[in-house]
């Protein structure tokens, strides 16, 4: 998992590179198959569940699971990139949101705001505590910064496939839920957005929006618990 970790860490690198103004998120799905291709990974995202593309990507008050195609990313936008990689049988899955260019300072502090929400969740995949503890610590970050906390969607178990049991809320009360235990291996990942955490389904079946059209941004990092600590391994 570290080697597929690794692999999701690199694409989120080139994908970052190469968005910029004027590029179209089928560009930068290019981008995340010749990452995958080099490095003889495979897309877990590819064809799941008739996904037809590599990565997700979302820009602006795209929350998550948006399809690449002819949308041309702008000069501050924000724009959040989906990413998965299976080397050997075993799955990573990690998600960030980056500015396209110069963006508003609200914006900039949705983005922080969701990342710390995110460090703090990692903070607690520890032997002992519980799944609970997660989402507590990123539910009273999203509280006290005022913003909306998306609640459909959750963060997952991984391994051998991409989403395994237990599902992960962004939300509860601490003390809560399954055990956390060594050798444990989960996809946190919280969803913030600037209005409401009210959603919105497209027509495609997959694209989930803000429902007000607020803006919103994703992070999410595969974190495996350690008698050590949590480890992050969708990092270079």
């Amino acid at each position: 998992m570290r080697r597929a970790g690794r692999v999701v860490a690199e694409i989120h690198e080139k994908v970052r590179e190469a968005a910029r103004p004027g590029t179209t998120t089928a560009e930068l799905d290019l981008v995340a198959r010749e990452v995958l291709d080099r490095r003889g990974a495979r897309s877990n995202f590819f064809n799941y569940h008739g996904f037809p593309a590599t990565i997700c990507t979302s820009p602006n008050h795209v929350i998550v699971h948006g399809i690449p195609g002819d949308v041309r990313i702008a000069e501050g936008d924000i724009l959040s990139v989906d990413a998965g990689a299976i080397v050997e049988g075993w799955h990573a899955d990690a998600a960030v949101t980056f500015p396209i260019g110069e963006v508003d300072e609200e914006s900039v502090r949705l983005m922080d705001v969701t990342r710390r929400s995110l460090e703090e969740a990692i903070k607690q995949a520890v032997p002992g505590n519980r799944i609970g503890d997660v989402g507590w610590a990123v539910e009273s970050i999203c509280e006290e910064a005022g913003y909306g906390l998306v609640r459909e969607y959750v963060g997952h178990g991984i391994g051998t496939a991409m989403h395994e049991d237990p599902q992960i809320p962004n939300y509860g009360p601490p003390g809560r839920g399954m055990k956390i235990q060594e050798g444990h291996v989960f996809a946190f990942e919280p969803m913030i957005n600037r209005g409401s955490g009210a959603t919105r389904l497209l027509d495609d079946g997959w694209t989930v929006v803000t429902a007000d059209g607020a803006r919103s941004a994703h992070f999410e990092h595969t974190v495996a618990v350690t008698e050590h600590g949590p480890e992050v391994l969708t990092v270079p």
